[in-house]
């Protein structure tokens, strides 16, 4: 009866709108390429109107993708690019981009 129960909420987790499972940072890494020019490989900014993405937290980061995707969230570059993203896709670049170390330098 455990290991039924636990494959139930194995199978839950995995289709869990949240995405409490992890994606794949190196995956991740690969599918950043397409993001480099505003976010940079690094996650740091390349132009003053993106956000950085480096260190941020894994569900925000997945969440505001799919609100880009679905249009709950507009931004004009991003409801360009989000749409097509697949659910991996999106699981993948918050794992890698939130991975990313992050250091805070005193001035």
């Amino acid at each position: 009866m455990r290991v039924m129960w636990s494959a139930v909420l194995l199978l839950a987790l995995a289709g869990h709108p949240t995405g409490v499972l992890a994606g794949d940072a190196k995956a991740g890494r690969q599918k950043a390429l397409q993001c480099q020019t505003c976010h940079g490989l690094d996650g740091v900014a390349k132009i003053p109107e993106a956000p950085n993405l480096a260190g941020q937290q894994e569900g925000y980061l997945r969440k505001a993708l799919r609100d880009y995707k679905t249009g709950a969230r507009k931004n004009e570059m991003m409801s360009v690019v989000a749409p097509a993203l697949s659910d991996a896709d999106i699981d993948d670049l918050a794992a890698y981009f939130s991975g990313i170390p992050v250091e805070v330098k005193a001035p």
